[in-house]
C-alpha cells in the first residue's frame, strides 16, 4: 500500500473534486460515515451513548461535524465542542456546521478569539468524564508549528481523561509528514484515516500516539493517486506472500540456493552461527559460514547443519588478508554472500571487503563489522561490480553519512533513500518501522517486530534471512523487503509465545518456519 506526504494528501482531494467533479462535501461525508462506522465497531449499539466531538476550524473539524450528525442521527447523545472562533469556518466546514445547529446537536462554542472561555474547562472537564467516547476532529495533516494556549490545555485534558478516543485522519498535534510532536498531540485509541495512510503515522515518536491505525476509502479513485507517482509503501502481508519461493516435490538442496556468511572473530563466534542459522531455517538449501580458522573448532560445535570454512587467521582469532584467496575459491561456488556480522573493526577486514566489492558478481550482504569497515573508505562501492544490501542500524549509518543519530532518526526515509540512490545500493535501515529503500527511490516501510527485538544477535538474523531469500532467487530488492518483513513477523510470533522482555535471538530463528509457513497458508503450525 502506498503511503502519502501531505502535499500528496492535497492534491489528491484537489483532483477528485475539480477534476473529477466530486464534491467537497461528498467526501467530507464519506469519510464522516467511515468514521462512525468505525465508532460502532468500538462501542456496538451507539443509541443513548454519550459521544464529545471536539473539532476546529478546518476540513477535520468539518469531518467532526458530520460524524456528530450520523451520530446523532443513530441515538448518541452528542456533544460538539468547537475549539475555535466560529468566523473562522469556512467551506464545506461550515456547511455541516449549519446542518447540525439546525439540528439542534448541542455546541460548546469553548473558544472565542483564541482564548478558553470562563469556566469551560471544568465544564469540559465533567463532560469527559461522563463521556462513553471522545472524537478528535481539532487538527488534520496541515498543522505547523507548535500548539501552545487553550487548545494545549484542551488536548492534554482529554489524554487525562482516560475515555476511549477516535482520531480523524490524524491524531490532532501530529506532523502528517514527519511523525514530530508540535509540542502536543492526542493519545489516541484509534486512528481512521482517509485514502492512504500519511507518512508521519508511521514515523515514531507519532506511532506512540495513533492507537489502531485503519485506513478507509472515500470514493476517491484509484487513477487520480496513481498519477502521484507515489513511491513511498507499506508492507503488506499479501505482497509477500506472493514473493515467497515455491519448493517443489522434484528438487534437491542445491535448487535452494548456497549461502556463504563470512562472519566472527574472538568472543563473537555467536554472530557467524546466528547468520547461518538464519539462512538454514529461511529455506537455503546449503550454507558455509566461513569463520577465523583458529575458531573453526568453535563452530563446528555451534553449527550442525551448516557446514564451515575455516580461514586464515594467522593465529590472531580476527581475519586476515591471507584469506583471501580462500574466499574467492568459494565465491565461484554460491549464490549470495553476507559479509560483517562479528568481524571486528581490524583494518584487514576493510582490505577483504574492498576486494571482494571489485571482484565479485554475486550479490553481498554487508552487515555490522562490514559496514563499520566500508564506513572507512566508503568510496569502494563505486567500483562495486555487484548486487549489494547495506543492513546498518542507526549509529552505524551515522558512520556511513556523517550525520548523527538523532538527525537520522528524525529523516529516516530521506537518509535511507538518498543514501541508496547515491551509491547504488539497498539500504535496510534497521530500528522501529525499518526502511528498505531502493536505488530507483521506492522505499518500503516495515510494520513487523516488536521491542523484544531490540537485542543483540537479531541484526545477524536478519542478514541470514536476507542471503537465504536472495539464494532461493529473489532479486535484491525483494529480498531485502521480504526478508525484513518475515524477520519481523518471527519476532512477533516468538514474542506472542514467550513475551518481549525475555526475547533473544535464537528465538527469532526458531520461529522463522512458523512466520513462513503463516505467510504461505494463513496459518501458524501447532
Amino acid at each position: 500500500m502506498k503511503v502519502a506526504n501531505c502535499n500528496q494528501m492535497r492534491l489528491i482531494d484537489q483532483k477528485a473534486i475539480q477534476e473529477v467533479g466530486i464534491p467537497g462535501v461528498v467526501l467530507m461525508e464519506n469519510a464522516a460515515l467511515k468514521v462512525v462506522e468505525e465508532i460502532k465497531k468500538t462501542l456496538g449499539e451507539v443509541r443513548y451513548k454519550s459521544i464529545m466531538v471536539f473539532c476546529g476550524k478546518g476540513n477535520n473539524g468539518g469531518d467532526g461535524f458530520a460524524i456528530a450528525r450520523h451520530l446523532h442521527n443513530a441515538g448518541a447523545n452528542v456533544l460538539v465542542v468547537l475549539m475555535a472562533d466560529r468566523r473562522e469556518i469556512k467551506g464545506d466546514a461550515m456547511i455541516n456546521l449549519k446542518i447540525i445547529e439546525n439540528l439542534g446537536i448541542k455546541i460548546v462554542h469553548a473558544i472565542s478569539e483564541g482564548d478558553l472561555q470562563e469556566n469551560y474547562f471544568e465544564n469540559i472537564a465533567a463532560s469527559l468524564y461522563l463521556c462513553d467516547l471522545v472524537v478528535d476532529a481539532i487538527f488534520g495533516t496541515g498543522i505547523r508549528g507548535t500548539i501552545t494556549g487553550a487548545v494545549a490545555e484542551i488536548i492534554q485534558l482529554i489524554n487525562f481523561s482516560g475515555r476511549y478516543v477516535v482520531s480523524v485522519d490524524i491524531p490532532s498535534g501530529i506532523n502528517g509528514d514527519s511523525g514530530q510532536i508540535c509540542g502536543v498531540c492526542i493519545n489516541a485509541d484509534k486512528t481512521v484515516t482517509f485514502v492512504l495512510p500519511k507518512i508521519g503515522l508511521l514515523n515514531y515518536p507519532a506511532a506512540n500516539f495513533i492507537g489502531e491505525l485503519t485506513i478507509v476509502d472515500i470514493s476517491v479513485p484509484d487513477s487520480i493517486i496513481n498519477e502521484q507517482n507515489i513511491n513511498i509503501n507499506i508492507i503488506e502481508k499479501e505482497y509477500i506472500r506472493g514473493l515467497l519461493p515455491a519448493r517443489y516435490s522434484n528438487s534437491n538442496k542445491g535448487d535452494y540456493g548456497k549461502v556463504f556468511v563470512i562472519a566472527g572473530s574472538t568472543g563473537m563466534t555467536g554472530a557467524a552461527a546466528l547468520a547461518g542459522l538464519a539462512a538454514l531455517r529461511s529455506g537455503s538449501g546449503l550454507v558455509t559460514v566461513g569463520i577465523p580458522k583458529s575458531l573453526n573448532a568453535i563452530m563446528e560445535v555451534k553449527l550442525t547443519e551448516a557446514m564451515t570454512l575455516p580461514l586464515e587467521d594467522e593465529k590472531k582469532g580476527v581475519l586476515s588478508y591471507a584469506c583471501i584467496g580462500q574466499i574467492f575459491n568459494k565465491i565461484n561456488k554460491v549464490d549470495v554472500l553476507v559479509f560483517g556480522p562479528g568481524l571486528s573493526t581490524n583494518p584487514c577486514i576493510f582490505d577483504i571487503l574492498k576486494d571482494i566489492l571489485k571482484q565479485s558478481k554475486i550479490p553481498i550482504i554487508i552487515d555490522a563489522d562490514g559496514i563499520n569497515a566500508l564506513s572507512t573508505n566508503i568510496n569502494v562501492l563505486k567500483e562495486c561490480n555487484c548486487p549489494v544490501i547495506i543492513t546498518p542500524h542507526p549509529g552505524e549509518m551515522s558512520r556511513l553519512t556523517g550525520y548523527d543519530v538523532e538527525y537520522i532518526q528524525s529523516n529516516r526515509i530521506e537518509v535511507a533513500r538518498n543514501f541508496a540512490k547515491e551509491w547504488n545500493v539497498t539500504v535496510v535501515l534497521k530500528g522501529a518501522r525499518t526502511v528498505i529503500a531502493y536505488s530507483n527511490q521506492d522505499v518500503f516501510i516495515n510494520c513487523t517486530g516488536n521491542a523484544g527485538m531490540a537485542t543483540g544477535g537479531t541484526g545477524d538474523v536478519l542478514s541470514g534471512v536476507i542471503a537465504s531469500l536472495v539464494g532461493q532467487g529473489l532479486d535484491v530488492d525483494k529480498a531485502a523487503v521480504a526478508g525484513v518483513y518475515i524477520h519481523g513477523l518471527a519476532g512477533d510470533i516468538s514474542a506472542g509465545i514467550k513475551g518481549e522482555h525475555g526475547l533473544i535471538a535464537t528465538d527469532v530463528i526458531e520461529a522463522l518456519p512458523s512466520a513462513i509457513q503463516q505467510l504461505a497458508t494463513g496459518s501458524i503450525p501447532q
